[in-house]
């Protein structure tokens, strides 16, 4: 076969799926409305134009756009890359562009093309090109857009849907996509000169990273003869660029000067560079004026909003505009355009009035046009003179701030200039393209038509990969060519018009366009004409059957008809002789529109086709054969590109018949003759062809021939018929002779190293179900190439695999080991490595050598190697540092770098994830190996972590896991809302409450006993009349009467009025909104209805004195309660909190309540400052302090600047002592300050502290300034303070010199005023005429916000000398000297800083007996410290300590007269209402039964003193009661004491409208407090809240122990920070345990999403809430006799104890009795059911019955091959291994109970009952092999194979 020469010219192949293109787009505009509107258009008169719809513009554009113009089309096509994953179907993506329309289809074989979408703009497009944006926020995203460049602006618009315009500066000549963004030309770069300075050239190369970001210029890095090339910016006007990629970032320009073409990379401008381009320039002076000045200003005249200069009209440079032509070279299919008229300009920009862009004055685009816009109409150089012309004031007066460059171009390569001229300039390239060859040498290839020649750069990335380096050139003569991306080739055309395949630089083949030959021009006609001998044309007997023999050109006709111009030669052997006939022809004109394989070919006559070239392989077994061949380069080069030809030659094989043609190529390439070898001759007709296939191949000749006789005689079946035993005299026949290889043949040197990478795939392939069969196929070629090299073993160890179909092969060649190019590598050892003995030495125990594999082919065999070592010989290092104990790495010059690793921790799942293992995988491994996996697998899945990764959790099977990971996973920035959704309630009155959203489900569970949540919302509502039910007296008078009832409705509605604070905290964060839909805010009613005639009672009817003002208050904290509902993770912007903006004035203070409630929750961070600003500016009181403090909260310890200039302006004292005096009411004021110290909060900040301790003790001022309401300005000033330094104690850093604490001590207990220091001393010189205070400081208004301020400096701190000054006074003499309330506060403050003491006890003193309110006062602040101590804790022992005082409390109220008239009914009610507040906090978020009690009492008090204070006070402990709709609770961290203490102060108000101590918008930063602590456990199958028990580690602590507790969920945790672990306890569910002392976060983001914790229920196993008491379910039954279990489990019930649907399908088919089925199956399958439910491994059923098919084949003895028998030997040693380590070790394992051991004694007596009549064979077999026998205990499986093979051989003889 010597004549198998590598010669590729004499070959052909054919192209496929041949099909005409038309462009989808070209279709899509016909039926496009755009262009009859422009024919409408064009029949109006000019006039009637300009008053339509802003088209001004139109005028110019319509005179200007010629009718060839708007028919110009373009179109470029790319590889679908729309968010479509690999596995699904592959598709084109086509962006047409015809006159103002944008077309962007997609399509793919299978499916239609459609539109995705679609634009028209206003001026015809310029070009329009796919580009990706980096997200600014997020660098590593990118945002897919595609660009419409028009004369004036760039439209961008983005998939996700946002649109941009940016304008453009100046004209662009052409635009590039590279992977920052885009590249922009500019046009007219000749007319520089009289423009920019002189010598001073303007950049023509600009940047835009994105739509929103200022274009810059680029810089540039030529590399210059010498080291330090200078920096520049790219201002060569002839550099043209003419190709840029983004994968290598590279940009290839050329020079129209010199010719020649350059590479540059492309990337971000380093500082230096920065530095270097806005310092240095070669005249020693900055860059400044000429670009940074006069550039920057036309820059920016355009994008910002100019002053106007001149005023002449736009219109005037109508005739500037100019009409050369150019090629355009950006993508293949853009055709030559005419540059669209400047006219449009200015009218483009002022039509473009979007979103997107600021649009300039029109003076600024009319300086503009002039500067550089319009060449000189009149060819000469001077600048216009003018009237307008602006430039010379742009130059005089330029903007000084430079704009910064973004991007460098770093030239990498450049042609080099031939001397001489005898070579001419060479053309501007037409094409340029990336590709690479089947070796993966990567190739930049350029087209230059003026020398019909392709250039080719190859070009290879550094060692640290940072650059690229280009090596040589290789010219390939070509009229056109395209890259094929996904077989690593190129199509070119030569200029003779046939098609070649090129890979890299080398000639594949010419490729064969079956339609392109005409009709008449058929090979029948023209054949006789030949001068050529017959022999020559392909017969059957010669290349019917091999395709190796050439093709020899001139038989075949040339693929396709020739064009040849004067001067190319004629070919030897050209069929067409008649020049005039080959015109007619239609001739390859151009290629254009690679895709993948696809490509499109522009033919003479216009027409365009679309063919594919074909793949190098579509089996896969031939792909992994051919990548893992490359040994040497240019062999392997020769090897692919001959298989290519043989595969691909028209008329070629099927796809199934590609193995044998490939082993027959490879085989004679390795120099056999495979024409002599039997298997081989007979590879091609083992597969009958399809009729349709076969009428493809060149039809016999009816003669026949020698071989046809030959190949009869040597079939399988003349074999069979002849009786001759297998071993016979055919060896000896001296045929051997003949059968000697050929040593010159190409690969003959490598066939042992080739013989090796066989063998180690044959073994990757028996690790494959799926891929097993393909082992049998290659096991034929591997025992021959096995015998040839006399390696015995291996053939022994294929003879064992496949006993049947290796018994057909005998025949050896005869390969020269002598001689010295046969290359023997050291790696090729004796013994043959067998990864089956392999694992089972693993499993026995044994040392094991490592085993050979080759990176990235026998990734299989990798993986289950190193699992077998980490879990089965136990080393937890076989993933990391001992890899080379127990693999060995074969590969040509790779270093071990290149095993790739997972990155984290290696669990035995690690290393599966690691290595994209899913379970998918693993059932295709077969069942032997698998099972120990599988055990690791089942172990993982009983005792998980609970923040493993998602691949991780679905390989174990724990679907709860996967799908909690999968949340977490899910796109973070995004809401997840509440997977349960709140009910929908269709009633009216029902919506209008505002409390519907609470969700039922989640209540429903945990307050499954009553209905108490419809209790609480009937408490809450405040939208329905109330009831005023008065009795009329017969002595009262109608008049009276209905004063009697309007006075009782105000009774009434103090009540209703304090509501909505309560509901703010019982719907808290409840509610998702819909951004298109306004918040829905329930009204409050004030009204009512008198029984028994339901007649409306209301306050307006001027009866009574009703307050004025009265509902201001009441609104707006109905507003705060409305906005409350908002979940921090819902969608809110700016624009929505705009839009909820009542248009009546009457709810500005509902308004303010719902700006407020933003803050609270977080989203006023999204309000615009120019909102906030309009908001501050409206001068509305409750706006003001609203946002003031919704601000403030949202920004909460963040020291924000621009949030404290806010607050600022609203504090004189903040301001210098010069500023002018704002006129700020009082309320905002204290607002403002309680801000600073939310901003400031535990920051410590000095200044702050400073003003604000002052501020305390702000004195009154001379006129009426600071006089009223001064306690709640002292107060807010103290609780300000109290933040500010937070829990600091005694370690206030740099404010010694304050004497904080002594100076609030002064203001606590009285004492002369200290003088005022610094800023504040003007302010206060003169003393206020009204009040009379003296220089002692006014102890009642400065002492409660000292007190607060003390015990939040000292909070927690444990600090006793801090702590006695607060103490109560010893005696009763002394006490009369304190107001009560500032015992309670004393009391409270004490206990908050003493925080370790306070325990709840109760045995202090007898409240009934002392009966004196100051003592009340005193219980009730400790009852309040103790509240907060307790806070959210459920802390059984404080709840009773404080329901014992307020039962005490109730007693004494209830003691008619004496007690309560003695001490105060409203001392008394005020210490109650601390009481319940207390309760609430320590029962927050449970809703407990007592505490709902006692609300609902003094919910029904409505008369007497019960005022709108007491009223508060009772729904906020309602709303703690149950917060959140009982998912949140309260914290007691130090930020969330700060906040409770500031809402829940002691002094309620009066009357709705008192701010007087206390300001009432703080009631509602108790929310700063609350916390999401409920779990709620979901079921993963039906996605419904349900029951599961909870096990709880508390940490320990000095009071207690480490404990534990069960609870069960749903229901509310302790304190995170409290906890050790979390564990879901089963039996019902799967455990998993989550570990709180490593870390929180996991747990944490649970519970802060929706607290949903996914669980999955067990098999057999019933929830909760159906079985409470666990009697029902499967298992039950067989607690006590376990046997009986199988019996009494009935298959038609399996649904009911798993959701699999595979087990649930097995049970339908296979476990019913019907005809078909076996009793003795019937009864196997149910009980291999019953095992996989019970034991929850439903994996497990395949392993099941793979084992009995295998036993049951044994039995029957129809094995073929004994890969089962290798499977149970693995199996059986998994279970032998776990029996060893005892018998405890037993229920480890999945194969459990007594199947295993009943199928091992099946295999036993079949193997037995075998050897019983064949001992002496296995005698003789012993004697004979025993040398070669692997250390086998189960010598039955040796014996076994060789029954098998013996059975066989004497079935074939007889």
């Amino acid at each position: 076969m010597s004549e198998v020469v590598y010669e590729e010219t004499a070959t052909m192949i054919a192209a496929g799926e041949l099909q005409s293109f038309v462009p989808f787009g070209r279709e899509h505009c016909r039926n496009h409305p755009n262009a009859f509107n422009l024919q409408l258009r064009e029949l109006q008169p000019a006039s009637e134009l300009w008053s339509s719809d802003g088209a001004a513009g139109l005028v110019g554009s319509l005179q200007e756009v010629s009718l060839q113009e708007r028919e110009k089309e373009c179109w470029q096509l790319r590889k679908g890359c729309m968010g479509v994953r690999e596995e699904d179907v592959e598709f084109e993506e086509e962006l047409y562009t015809a006159g103002t329309v944008v077309v962007w289809s997609q399509g793919s074989r299978t499916q239609a093309s459609n539109v995705y979408k679609a634009f028209t703009v206003d001026s015809p497009v310029q070009q329009a090109l796919w580009c990706n944006f980096a997200v600014p926020q997020n660098k590593k995203d990118v945002e897919q857009t595609v660009c419409i460049v028009q004369g004036s602006c760039v439209n961008v618009h983005t998939v996700t849907g946002k649109d941009f315009i940016s304008p453009l500066p100046f004209q662009v000549s052409n635009v590039w996509a590279t992977k920052f963004g885009l590249l922009l030309e500019r046009k007219n770069a000749a007319t520089d000169a009289q423009l920019g300075p002189p010598g001073e050239p303007l950049p023509t190369v600009f940047s835009m990273l994105h739509p929103l970001d200022e274009i810059a210029p680029v810089v540039c890095k030529p590399t210059g003869l010498f080291e330090g090339s200078r920096v520049q910016y790219a201002s060569d006007s002839t550099m043209k660029i003419v190709f840029s990629c983004s994968q290598p970032s590279l940009i290839v320009s050329y020079d129209t000067l010199q010719g020649i073409h350059s590479v540059w990379a492309l990337r971000k401008v380093t500082p230096d560079v920065i530095y270097l381009c806005l310092t240095s320039n070669p005249c020693g002076t900055p860059l400044g004026l000429m670009a940074s000045g006069f550039l920057t200003s036309h820059l920016r005249n355009i994008s910002r909003l100019d002053s106007p200069v001149g005023t002449s009209s736009p219109l005037h440079y109508s005739a500037l505009h100019s009409h050369q032509s150019r090629m355009t070279t950006s993508s293949p299919g853009l055709h030559s355009r005419i540059h669209s008229p400047s006219i449009s300009n200015m009218a483009a920009l002022s039509r473009a009035h979007s979103p997107g862009m600021a649009a300039p004055s029109f003076s600024g685009a009319a300086r503009f046009n002039t500067s550089f816009y319009s060449p000189s109409p009149r060819g000469h150089h001077g600048l216009l003179p003018s009237p307008n012309s602006t430039v010379n004031e742009t130059m005089l007066v330029p903007e000084m701030e430079p704009i910064v460059p973004d991007l460098c171009m770093e030239q990498l390569w450049s042609e080099t200039i031939t001397a001489g001229c005898h070579r001419e300039m060479s053309s501007q390239a037409s094409k340029v393209f990336l590709t690479s060859d089947l070796c993966e040498n990567c190739y930049l290839c350029f087209l230059v038509e003026s020398h019909q020649e392709l250039r080719c750069v190859k070009f290879i990335e550094s060692n640290d990969t940072s650059q690229l380096i280009f090596a040589s050139v290789t010219t390939i003569p070509a009229k056109d060519a395209e890259p094929l991306q996904n077989i690593d080739a190129m199509l070119v055309l030569e200029a003779c018009g046939s098609l070649v395949l090129y890979t890299g630089v080398t000639r594949v083949s010419k490729v064969f366009v079956p339609g392109l030959l005409s009709p008449t021009f058929s090979m029948t006609n023209h054949l006789p004409h030949l001068s050529t001998p017959v022999e020559n044309i392909s017969t059957p007997a010669n290349a019917g059957s091999r395709h190796l023999q050439r093709l020899d050109e001139a038989v075949m006709p040339s693929p396709v008809s020739e064009l040849r111009g004067p001067n190319i030669k004629h070919h030897e052997a050209s069929f067409l002789e008649d020049y005039t006939f080959q015109q007619a022809m239609p001739y390859i004109h151009a290629l254009r529109d690679a895709v993948c394989n696809r490509v499109t070919l522009e033919l003479s006559s216009g027409t365009m086709l679309r063919i594919s070239i074909p793949e190098i392989a579509t089996s896969e077994l031939v792909g992994i054969f051919i990548t893992f061949c490359k040994i040497s380069t240019h062999i392997i080069m020769q090897v692919l590109v001959k298989w290519y030809n043989i595969y691909n030659a028209p008329g070629g094989p099927s796809a199934h018949a590609e193995w044998s043609l490939f082993v027959t190529c490879f085989m004679t390439l390795m120099g056999y003759n495979t024409d002599r070898l039997a298997w081989t001759r007979n590879l091609h007709f083992e597969v009958p062809l399809s009729p349709v296939i076969a009428a493809k191949k060149a039809r016999p000749s009816d003669g026949g021939s020698d071989e046809d006789w030959e190949y009869l005689l040597g079939s399988h079946y003349h074999r069979q018929m002849n009786s001759q035993s297998v071993c016979g005299p055919l060896e000896s026949s001296g045929s051997n002779n003949s059968l000697i290889t050929d040593a010159e043949a190409p690969l003959f040197p490598h066939i042992p190293a080739l013989f090796y990478v066989l063998h180690l795939l044959y073994q990757e392939l028996q690790l494959d179900e799926l891929q097993r069969a393909r082992a049998s196929s290659l096991v034929c070629l591997l025992q021959q190439l096995a015998r040839d090299l006399q390696l015995e073993e291996y053939v022994d160890l294929y003879w064992r695999d496949y006993p049947s179909l290796i018994s057909g092969f005998n025949e050896s060649c005869l390969i020269d080991q002598g001689k010295t190019h046969l290359i023997r590598p050291s790696y090729l050892r004796a013994e043959p490595p067998c990864v089956l003995s392999w694992l089972s030495s693993c499993l026995r125990g044994e040392e094991v050598p490592p085993f050979p594999y080759l990176p990235g082919i026998c990734q299989r065999t990798r993986l289950l190697v190193l699992s077998y070592a980490l879990y089965i010989a136990g080393d937890e290092n076989a993933t990391s540092t001992d890899v080379s104990k127990y693999l060995a790495k074969l590969s040509a010059g790779e270093t071990a770098s290149n095993v790739i690793f997972p990155p984290y921790k290696f669990t035995h799942n690690s290393l599966f994830t690691g290595l994209g293992f899913t379970l998918k995988d693993l059932e295709s491994v077969p069942f032997g190996v698998a099972l120990p996996i599988r055990e690791a697998i089942y172990r993982c899945r009983e005792q998980p972590c609970s923040d493993w990764l998602e691949e991780v959790c679905l390989l174990i099977g724990r679907q709860d896991l996967t799908k909690q990971a999968h949340k977490m996973t899910l796109a973070k920035s995004k809401a997840v809302s509440l997977s349960l959704e709140p009910p929908a309630t269709t009633e009216a009155d029902e919506e209008e409450d505002g409390m519907s959203d609470i969700i039922q489900e989640v209540t429903g569970l945990i307050w499954s006993q009553d209905l108490r949540v419809q209790e609480v919302r009937r408490l809450l509502q405040s939208s329905r009349p109330v009831r005023v039910s008065v009795v009329q007296l017969p002595e009262v008078s109608d008049h009276e009467y209905i004063e009697e009832k309007e006075n009782k409705l105000l009774q009434l509605c103090q009540r209703t009025m304090a509501l909505p604070v309560g509901r703010g905290l019982f719907t808290l964060f409840s509610y998702h909104p819909v951004p298109t839909e306004p918040l829905p805010v329930p009204k409050l009613n004030l009204t009512g209805r008198a029984p028994p005639r339901n007649t409306m009672v209301d306050l307006n009817s001027g009866n009574i004195d009703v307050p004025p003002n009265m509902t201001s208050w009441p609104s707006f904290h109905n507003g705060v309660a409305a906005g409350l509902k908002i979940a921090p993770a819902s969608q809110v912007d700016s624009a929505w909190i705009a839009y909820n903006k009542p248009k009546s004035p009457e709810l500005a203070n509902e308004y303010a309540g719902f700006l407020m409630a933003l803050g609270l929750n977080g989203h006023l961070t999204k309000l615009a400052t120019l909102n906030i600003h309009d908001y501050l500016t409206k001068g509305h009181e409750m706006t003001s302090i609203g946002l003031l403090l919704g601000v403030s909260s949202a920004k909460l310890g963040t020291m924000d600047m621009s949030i404290t200039r806010l607050l600022s302006i609203h504090i004189p004292a903040l301001l210098p002592p010069t500023s002018t005096e704002l006129d700020v009411p009082h309320n905002v004021q204290v607002a403002a300050v309680i801000g600073i110290g939310l901003v400031y909060q535990g920051t410590g900040h000095r200044h702050n502290a400073e003003v604000l301790l002052s501020e305390i003790g702000r004195p009154p001022g001379p006129e009426m300034e600071y006089c009223t309401d001064r306690e709640s300005y002292s107060l807010a000033a103290g609780l300000a303070l109290g933040m500010v330094c937070l829990g600091h104690g005694s370690n206030l850093i740099g404010m010694t010199d304050l004497n904080v604490p002594e100076q609030l001590y002064q203001y606590m207990v009285g004492g002369h005023r200290r003088a005022q220091a610094g800023a504040n001393r003007e302010r206060h010189k003169s003393p206020s005429y009204q009040i009379k205070e003296g220089d002692t400081i006014n102890v009642d208004v400065t002492c409660p916000g000292a007190t607060l301020a003390l015990a939040m400096i000292y909070l927690k701190t444990n600090n006793r000398s801090i702590a006695d000054w607060l103490k109560p006074p010893d005696t009763w003499f002394l006490l009369d000297f304190i107001k009560p309330e500032f015992l309670l506060l004393r009391t409270l403050a004490r206990c908050i800083i003493m925080w370790d003491e306070i325990l709840p006890n109760t045995d202090h003193y007898d409240l009934l007996k002392i009966r004196s309110y100051e003592v009340y006062y005193i219980t009730a602040g400790a009852c309040l410290a103790l509240g907060l101590r307790f806070a959210g804790s459920a802390n059984s022992d404080a709840f009773d300590c404080l329901y014992e005082f307020a039962r005490t409390f109730m007693k004494i109220m209830s003691f008619a007269g004496t007690a309560a008239v003695q001490t105060g009914y409203y001392n008394l009610q005020t210490g109650l209402s601390m009481i319940l507040l207390a309760m609430s906090m320590v029962m927050s978020g449970t809703g407990n039964l007592k505490v709902l009690q006692l609300c609902r009492f003094f919910h029904k008090r409505t008369g007497g003193e019960m005022n709108y204070g007491f009223h508060m006070a009772h729904h906020m402990a309602l709303g703690l009661l149950f917060l959140g709709g009982g998912r949140y609770t309260l914290s007691t961290s130090n930020s969330a004491i700060a906040a409770l203490l500031c809402a829940l102060y002691p002094h309620f108000p009066a009357h709705s409208t008192d701010n007087r101590y206390h300001l009432q918008a703080l009631r509602h930063l108790a929310v700063l407090a609350a916390e999401p602590r409920l779990l709620v456990p979901v079921d993963v199958d039906s996605l419904k809240p349900c029951y599961a028990l909870l096990e709880i580690t508390y940490k320990e602590t000095k009071w207690y122990d480490e404990t534990t507790v069960e609870l069960m969920a749903p229901t509310m945790l302790p304190e995170l920070h409290l906890l050790k672990r979390v564990k879901v306890k089963g039996p019902r569910y799967w455990e998993l345990s989550v570990d709180l002392s490593k870390e929180t976060q996991h747990l944490k983001s649970i519970l802060s999403r929706d607290g949903v914790l996914y669980v999955k229920l067990r098999a057999g196993q019933l929830p909760y809430k159906d079985d409470p008491q666990g009697w029902k379910s499967l298992l039950a039954s067989t607690v006590n006799h376990r046997n009986s279990g199988v019996r009494a489990f009935k298959p038609d019930a399996i649904s009911t104890f798993t959701s699999e649907p595979a087990l649930v399908s097995f049970a339908k088919f296979f476990c019913k009795t019907s005809e078909e089925m076996k009793h003795d199956s019937l009864v196997l399958f149910s009980a291999m059911l019953y095992e996989c439910v019970t034991q929850e491994c439903p994996e497990m059923l395949p392993t099941y019955i793979a084992v009995e098919q295998a036993v049951g084949a044994l039995r029957r003895g129809d094995l073929l091959q004994t890969f089962p028998l290798w499977q149970m030997r693995l199996v059986v040693e998994l279970w032998d291994s776990r029996v060893l380590r005892g018998p405890a070790n037993r229920h480890d394992t999945l194969l459990t109970s007594e199947f295993l051991p009943v199928m091992k004694n099946m295999v036993d007596v079949a193997l037995d009952g075998w050897l019983k009549g064949e001992e002496f064979i296995l005698a003789v077999f012993m004697i004979v092999y025993s040398p070669l026998l692997y250390p086998m205990p189960l010598v039955v499986l040796c014996s076994a194979a060789l029954k098998l093979t013996w059975r066989w051989n004497t079935n074939d003889s007889q």
